[in-house]
């Protein structure tokens, strides 16, 4: 029986198409329903130099069906809007190439599993999930793209295979980056518009994210402890992980002179690009120049010359041009509904069920409303742009306050980032950790149903205390 149920499963998977494959279905879905839905406009007013939606002003305009011309420039069109995503995942590919093909990576990697030792590894899973969670909170969502090898990387060195390394890496920043009390593009563009305190509510917003986060450590254990029991539970089958595997014996590893200073420049390169996040309002561009600044670097320091660098980029160049088209095609979804004036006409549907509803019902349903628009609008500051200036309103209306309909907003946008394909950052990801969109849905998708019913009892929670102070 067990082994039909495991058949079944692995049928079901199988089913799922190919990510690109799956995008473009997703793309052409978008075009159709600009002949089904209605076309349809908010007005917007320009404040503090940011646009936004005026709340009641919705009509109905002419129709404007995208056609096939239209639905395939639509796919070049997502790749100039998300240039800066796609070059910065390039340089996250050739950063960790060049390393990975100095050998730091596997010395200082198999140096630190032997000093901390292969009976504690359980607790190295669940240090490193809060550690990419506390990257994902304060250093945000595409600045942590290149740190996710890293996770793999040390979950194959300690008996784990890919899923589980990007379970850690990935979960854990999406989770930290979704749920964060200090977001400024989801929680710090909503508190503007609710004209509220920046960052305030921190302290409701901190517990949730570190239960969350807690769940996910948990979770992510539990798989790990299945695989080594029985290797027939990994869902990692079929993924190459050869370059991603201690290649010497573990008591072996030390670290050379030249991979300690590799790993100074490295920190160095991190720290100014945390200090340009915070201090000079760093965002993508300049990321991506620290990464190739710390590739170059490690290069030179590794002794090798221009042509050997230039070698190494463009082989890891090669298995991260997948995730870049995934990167363009994710994003011509929402230029597919820009075009056919459908956004709007989604996002006041939904709002027209909400009011109906009562208010702790219309407080979990802005989470699921939320959800559905974010499939569509995968940019966080784009949606709270779009949808807050409709929901604080209709929040305001049904006694909700202010705090619990951002709490909503961004428990919709953030859970529904750990699995929603048309999120450019997920999608580099998985690339650059070799796992396919189907295997993650399956590792993670209960995950996301615990984390969903987590973040909805502290939602009603802050609904029936009335929360709305500045902690």
């Amino acid at each position: 029986m067990k082994k039909n149920h495991d058949k079944e499963k692995k049928k079901l998977l199988d089913r799922i198409p190919h990510p690109l494959a799956l995008l473009f279905f997703i793309v052409v879905a978008a075009a159709i329903l600009t002949y089904i839905i209605p076309s349809g406009s908010y007005e917007r007013e320009t404040i503090d130099g940011t646009n936004r939606t005026v709340p009641d002003s919705f009509e109905y305009v002419e129709n404007n069906p995208v056609g096939i011309m239209d639905l395939f420039t639509a796919i070049p069109e997502g790749f100039r809007e998300m240039a800066d995503i796609v070059f910065i995942t390039f340089a996250a590919a050739m950063m960790f190439g060049l390393l990975e093909k100095t050998g730091m990576l596997e010395n200082t990697v198999g140096t630190l599993v032997r000093k901390v030792g292969l009976k504690r590894r359980f607790l190295i899973v669940a240090i490193m999930t809060f550690v990419y969670g506390f990257f994902g909170m304060f250093v945000g969502l595409e600045n942590n793209i290149a740190l996710i090898p890293i996770a793999v990387l040390l979950s194959v060195s300690i008996g784990g295979d890919a899923v589980l390394g990007a379970g850690i890496g990935i979960g854990g920043v999406l989770v930290g980056f979704g749920l964060s009390p200090f977001n400024p593009y989801t929680l710090g563009v909503g508190h503007r518009i609710a004209e509220m305190p920046l960052y305030s509510g921190w302290v409701l917003r901190s517990i949730l994210v570190i239960v969350v986060l807690s769940l996910l450590a948990y979770y992510n254990i539990r798989y790990f402890k299945k695989i080594l029991q029985d290797q027939k539970h990994s869902l990692a089958h079929g993924i190459d992980t050869q370059d991603m595997k201690l290649s010497q014996p573990l008591e072996s590893y030390r670290m050379r002179k030249k991979d300690i200073a590799m790993l100074l420049v490295v920190i160095a390169g991190f720290v100014l690009m945390l200090t340009g996040i915070f201090m000079n309002d760093w965002y993508i561009n300049e990321v991506a120049a620290i990464f190739l600044m710390i590739g170059i670097t490690c290069g030179i320091i590794a002794g090798m010359n221009a042509n050997q660098i230039a070698e190494a980029f463009s082989k890891a160049l090669e298995p991260s041009a997948l995730a870049a088209i995934l990167i363009g095609v994710a994003m011509a979804t929402q230029v597919v509904m820009n075009q056919g004036n459908i956004s709007d006409t989604i996002a006041h549907g939904l709002v027209s069920v909400m009011e109906g509803l009562p208010t702790t019902l219309a407080a979990v349903f802005m989470t699921i409303s939320q959800s559905i628009i974010n499939i569509f609008i995968p940019s966080g500051s784009g949606q709270a742009l779009v949808t807050l200036p409709i929901m604080i309103p209709v929040g305001d209306m049904l006694d909700i306050t202010r705090q619990t309909t951002i709490l909503a907003f961004q428990i919709g946008d953030g859970i529904t980032n750990i699995f929603s394909p048309t999120l450019g950052g997920l999608m580099a990801m998985l690339g650059l950790c070799k796992v396919p969109y189907g295997r993650w849905i399956r590792y993670i998708f209960p995950f996301v149903i615990m984390a969903l019913v987590v973040s909805w009892i502290a939602l009603v929670i802050s609904h029936l205390i009335g929360w709305g102070g500045p902690i």
